[in-house]
């Protein structure tokens, strides 16, 4: 399962998870993070509005491990006997309620044990406290899916709970802490594209790189046979047959003197048919411009704003205008004009806390419904690539007043 803290990502095309990775790295002059390539990055893809508005939010720094939901980000499938298909998302909520640190909090805490999670996590289960989180799932048909006005696969918006509402399925714990943690977490090998019968993937862009790219991760870090590791050898089966055979530091008899081929006269192998999924509906396999397809990445970061009270709007104001920094004037008008988009008040709200008159932002950019006009609307300014004085406005408030577990009640679980 690949997921994250918060139900959406930044982008929706895996090809700019390159460029998130650099965006976020460290200036190549000055080896320090910068909050301007960070920030060009963000708000020049206006389908990354939703998810920094939840980690510009009080939401963005979680106390612990055990203090946070989960979410599958991604739409899986689940597949019955009859090979019949829905679309399913996985939420995990945490039974422990939610904390977040203020940006002030989080200084402190950072400033005086870099462990803190870890430490967190630990004791709990030492003390034999035990995180438990229920999980749920949203589904949905592939006639919804069909009627929906969006592109039901983008990781950048939310499967709306009042039109496709959480089921709860289980819940799951943890405890027990690993005896060796390299050899039973950093060893861990995950992968996306590791599944069981009745669970399959999706047409998500997103997943679909990720399908590729982890497996290759783990083959990179810890070797093309790390499924022979005991912490990522499956549990359940007797006697395993992936297709894999040979290569370095095989250690298991790699099966003998089997013979590797099907099909074949002797009952070694044979082709199993019975988890093949179904026709999946669609046209010619391409890397479209989306945008032209779906340019709307304002109406969600809007209602999510609407659904703050106004101490976590000040909160969100306040904490971008910091983390902003001295982004140039062209990046912040930039992000100012994504956030008026959305509602006019978050705009206003964004600009106050940076001291930016509203009046003097363009809000009448192009419509950014293709590649090409997202690149003329992006750089419509040039005249205000200039850096700007960082903007901190020394405010702290603590909105930790409700434990939101609950999902039908979590009102920025839209």
């Amino acid at each position: 399962m690949v997921g994250n803290n918060t139900p959406v990502f930044f982008f929706r095309d895996p090809l700019k998870f390159i460029d998130l990775n650099h965006a976020v790295k460290r200036d190549p002059r000055t080896n320090m993070r910068s909050a301007n390539t960070n920030w060009d990055f963000w708000s020049s893809l206006p389908e990354a509005l939703l998810q920094v508005t939840i980690i510009m939010g009080d939401r963005g720094i979680p106390s612990s491990y055990r203090h946070m939901h989960g979410f599958s980000s991604h739409a899986y499938s689940f597949i019955n006997s009859d090979n019949k298909r829905v679309w399913v998302k996985f939420h995990f909520r945490s039974q422990q309620g939610i904390q977040n640190f203020t940006d002030q909090e989080s200084g402190k805490v950072v400033g005086m044990d870099r462990e803190s999670h870890q430490r967190d996590l630990y004791e709990a289960i030492e003390q034999k406290k035990f995180p438990k989180w229920k999980v749920y799932v949203q589904i949905m048909t592939e006639e919804q899916a069909d009627a929906m006005e969006n592109n039901p696969f983008d990781l950048t918006k939310m499967w709306l709970k009042k039109d496709y509402p959480l089921i709860p399925v289980g819940e799951f714990e943890l405890n027990r802490n690993p005896e060796n943690y390299f050899a039973e977490i950093e060893q861990a090998g995950f992968n996306p594209a590791s599944v069981v019968p009745g669970i399959s993937f999706s047409p998500d862009r997103m997943l679909q790189g990720r399908l590729f790219s982890y497996g290759d991760a783990q083959r990179y870090r810890l070797g093309v046979n790390h499924h022979q590791i005991p912490v990522n050898m499956p549990k359940g089966v007797q006697h395993p047959h992936s297709f894999h055979r040979d290569g370095q530091m095989r250690v298991d008899g790699n099966l003998g003197s089997e013979l590797h081929y099907e099909p074949n006269s002797y009952g070694n192998w044979k082709d199993d048919q019975a988890n093949n999924e179904p026709v999946q509906k669609g046209g010619d396999i391409f890397r479209y411009d989306f945008r032209e397809d779906d340019a709307d990445y304002y109406t969600q970061p809007g209602l999510l704003f609407r659904a703050m009270t106004e101490d976590q709007k000040q909160v969100l104001f306040d904490n971008t205008a910091r983390n902003m920094g001295d982004s140039t004037l062209q990046i912040k008008h930039r992000h100012i004009f994504n956030c008026y988009q959305a509602d006019p008040e978050y705009g206003k709200g964004v600009a106050k806390a940076m001291n930016i008159s509203i009046d003097d932002v363009d809000l009448n950019l192009p419509k950014k419904d293709s590649h090409e006009n997202l690149w003329k609307a992006n750089n419509m300014h040039p005249e205000l690539n200039i850096p700007t004085e960082p903007v901190d406005s020394g405010r702290e408030i603590d909105t930790n007043t409700s434990d939101y577990i609950d999902p039908e009640t979590d009102p920025w679980l839209l």
